[in-house]
């Protein structure tokens, strides 16, 4: 991937969180732009956002995000001068869940074999 690539996509994640973050804050509250990923010819992005909350909320604030893309885009082409400005698909990041399901895993392993991990104390020599 091309460092101009590279700069658009980090640009345009940085004005759509500002964008959600100052306009639709009150419903946007549980979301985040984890990663933006813009084609070679910049016609078009996948957004992929982190929804805090249970499968149903995810898919209701994806829904309303999705309502919401022609204004959104709408003022990231106010606020950014390119050639073309890529159309956006939204999708689900998923990461931020697996992560925690990770962490949750190992968090259970060493509950059961905090034994296992603490090693014994080194005997003392006899004097």
């Amino acid at each position: 991937m091309s460092n101009r690539t590279l700069r658009v996509n980090e640009l345009i994640q940085r004005e759509i969180s500002d964008i959600l973050r100052k306009r639709y804050q009150s419903e946007a509250v549980a979301i985040t732009v984890s990663e933006v990923r813009v084609s070679p010819d910049l016609r078009d992005a996948r957004v992929y956002v982190a929804i805090v909350g249970d499968e149903e909320m995810a898919t209701q604030k994806l829904r309303w995000l999705r309502t919401k893309a022609n204004d959104i885009r709408a003022e990231v082409s106010r606020r950014i001068v390119l050639k073309y400005l890529p159309k956006f698909q939204y999708l689900l990041d998923h990461s931020a869940v697996k992560g925690a399901r990770i962490l949750n895993l190992l968090d259970q392993i060493e509950q059961v074999a905090p034994a296992a991990t603490d090693p014994a104390p080194p005997e003392s020599p006899l004097v």
